[in-house]
């Protein structure tokens, strides 16, 4: 379980400490990591692993065993003899025992973390294997899912660990080769704002790092670890909606989606009925550069024709003309706010099945 570069970086950081060279291996005698070369001390560890007893020494050497859970794991191999190397010896043994345990509980809490975000565990399992496991179930928590350019390939999830640090109230996984996921628990009184500000220094951690194309999404805050799957799935909303209609927005909140997660959830031939009963046979796309401009500069304006004459640096008369134009071809008059709303709907519904059409190609 533990990385053969755990190990070594491990027993290189003791022998720098305790001066007595060290050497890890498996039941079979083969090297997993060492300070130095042993391999004349394979055939006697295997010997020894056979053996009843705990520790030996053999030749110049101190031998000692690894468990995991009672299961024979490695044997650990110490140069030299005497009380001080074999106190050694002993120490480090305890330690890898320990990193044992460690990684084998964080092996643990991430399947179990992974299983309740894909709603694989009955409410029974949910809360016996969090008390098993040491997981508070009553506290606030969200789901942010990080995507960037190159997927986990950028050791965006070990980064993610580093960022949060040993924390062992958040929980960073994958579930697929595309995002990282980090459960992240808040305190009661924490609010939206604190939770778009912990995404924020976890997307510039990233990019201090040299990640890009970096979208961080994010669902609800939940108060019980049963709805955890929930905030998961409207951060896989908020990361799909937000590509659509929010494409500028590098953070999206599930919250801010608006009509764009009702739209997101509309059988594509619905949306051509729409459409077609909007336009005729006509699409927005067929409007020109200039009206489309009109249109959207209109809408961010909040139908205001003074304001929208004067940012667009037109006469007043002339986007009165073009509203008109406008509303002679397609039967809605911008000015009206029912008309309005069915336009703005039409325009999300023609982006939407666009981005549906380039997906599935």
């Amino acid at each position: 379980m533990i990385s053969n570069q755990i190990l070594q970086n491990t027993i290189e950081g003791l022998k720098g400490i305790a001066r007595v060279e060290l050497c890890v291996m498996d039941v079979d005698g083969k090297e997993v990591a060492a300070t130095m070369d042993m391999g004349n001390c394979s055939k006697p560890a295997v010997e020894f692993a056979a053996s009843p007893a705990d520790s030996q020494e053999i030749q110049g050497y101190q031998y000692f065993k690894i468990y995991d859970e009672q299961q024979l794991e490695y044997i650990l191999v110490a140069g030299g003899t005497g009380e001080d190397v074999y106190m050694i010896g002993k120490m480090v043994a305890f330690q890898i025992q320990n990193l044992l345990v460690a990684y084998k509980e964080r092996f643990d809490k991430d399947n179990f973390i992974k299983n309740l975000l894909l709603d694989n565990l009955l409410l029974v399992d949910i809360y016996s294997r969090s008390k098993k496991l040491h997981i508070q179930t009553d506290v606030p928590r969200v789901v942010m899912i990080v995507e960037s350019a190159g997927g986990k390939d950028n050791n965006v999830l070990e980064l993610a660990r580093t960022h949060f640090g040993s924390n062992s109230k958040d929980f960073i996984t994958a579930v697929d080769e595309s995002n990282v996921i980090v459960v992240k628990e808040f305190a009661e009184t924490d609010t939206g704002k604190e939770i778009k500000k912990s995404a924020r220094a976890l997307e510039a951690a990233l990019l201090k790092e040299g990640i890009r194309e970096i979208r961080i999404a994010y669902g609800t805050i939940v108060h019980e670890i049963k709805e955890v799957s929930r905030s998961y799935k409207e951060a896989k909303m908020a990361l799909d909606v937000g590509k659509i209609f929010f494409d500028e927005r590098d953070i999206i909140a599930y919250s801010e989606l608006g009509i764009g997660r009702l739209i997101y959830q509309l059988p594509i031939p619905l949306c051509k009925m729409f459409i077609r009963e909007i336009f005729g046979g006509k699409s927005p796309d067929d409007f020109d550069e200039e009206t489309l401009t009109t249109i959207y500069k209109f809408f961010e304006n909040s139908l205001n024709v003074s304001e929208t004459s004067r940012q667009l640096f037109i006469h007043r008369n002339t986007l009165v003309y073009r509203l008109d134009k406008l509303q002679k071809s397609t039967g809605l008059d911008l000015r009206v706010f029912e008309d309005a709303i069915t336009f703005k709907i039409a325009l999300m519904v023609v982006k939407y099945m666009k981005y549906m059409e380039t997906y599935e190609y």
